[in-house]
């Protein structure tokens, strides 16, 4: 006598079935996301080696934008020096031609529009913050609006706000950088020289108008050298934010091509290999209605069939 199991039969083909369609899921997953999984556990022994690449991946990104900050801070440091480079030249050769013409008729309004420049340039601000005014980024640095009111403070040290804190950025694990100039530092040696020329023109030997005599024409030639000297500073202050510049650049084009190669990393784990997933669904796909014709087929292999 044969004898007929179909219950094992019909197991069996049920579990090639559920297989078959687990395969097709996974494919599917596998095209719909273009990843291998959708979360570590897919990974199966290279999940600890993914985790500690994202990781350093999250790290470079976090640097990344720190340093695309400082660039863009660097950035308006340099406007701010090249205008106050330009106050000062304007300042000096103003002074320069008076003196060559013995003329200095209007000479007081060409500086006050040499101060107004320097002072915008000390106060400009970089994404709502004063840059030259240290830790006290929502105080103006420089809060007198006219020659007069230059002269007017009691010393120098009263005409600038800022604190003496230097910002810095970490732009890497291991470097920190200061990025920041103070107002005082850079500006005071411009705003010293145009207080002494307000003072002269306001004092007992001014004003500073019409023909000068021989003390007013000397206080001046002494100021020419003066205003070198604050240029000078100026333009050593702009070289060093020109070589912190290229500093920051040349560290981003490096941070950048080491996430690049991060990212081909971590790309050749959990990228899916879309001609094989394709080929997987195509095959799962073909097992599935296999397994659904012998299972239909089983329907009428029965005992009961038999008995009929």
């Amino acid at each position: 006598m044969t004898r007929v199991a179909t219950n094992s039969n019909f197991q069996s083909a049920l579990l090639d079935l559920q297989r078959a369609q687990s395969r097709q899921q996974d494919a599917q997953n596998r095209i719909a996301t273009g990843k291998v999984a959708t979360d570590l556990s897919g990974f199966g022994r290279g999940a600890e080696t993914l985790t500690a690449l994202k990781a350093a991946d999250a790290r470079l990104s976090g640097f990344i934008a720190t340093g695309e900050a400082v660039k863009a801070r660097l950035d308006t440091q340099a406007l701010a020096f090249d205008r106050l480079i330009e106050s000062t030249d304007i300042a000096r050769e103003a002074v320069a031609n008076a003196l060559a013409a013995g003329r200095f008729d209007g000479l007081m309004l060409e500086l006050e529009g040499a101060f107004q420049s320097a002072q915008g340039a000390l106060n400009l601000k970089h994404q709502g913050a004063y840059l030259f005014a240290g830790a006290r980024t929502t105080d103006m640095p420089v809060e007198a609006s006219t020659l007069t009111d230059l002269a007017a403070e009691p010393t120098l040290d009263d005409v600038f706000s800022n604190d003496q804190l230097v910002s810095s950025s970490r732009l890497d694990d291991t470097m920190v950088v200061s990025t920041g100039f103070l107002a005082n530092e850079i500006g005071g040696p411009l705003m010293e020289v145009l207080r002494a020329v307000q003072a002269y023109h306001t004092g007992p030997n001014g004003p500073i108008t019409g023909r000068l005599d021989d003390a007013g024409k000397a206080f001046l030639q002494q100021q020419l050298a003066a205003f070198d000297s604050a240029r000078e500073g100026t333009v050593l202050a702009s070289a060093r934010n020109g070589a912190l510049q290229n500093r920051v650049e040349a560290l981003l084009t490096a941070q950048e091509a080491q996430q690049l190669q991060l990212g081909d990393l971590i790309g050749n784990r959990t990228d899916a290999d879309m001609s094989q997933a394709v080929t997987d669904l195509n095959l799962s796909q073909i097992a599935i209605q296999a397994s659904a014709q012998v299972i239909n087929q089983l329907r009428d292999v029965s005992l009961l069939n038999l008995l009929r």
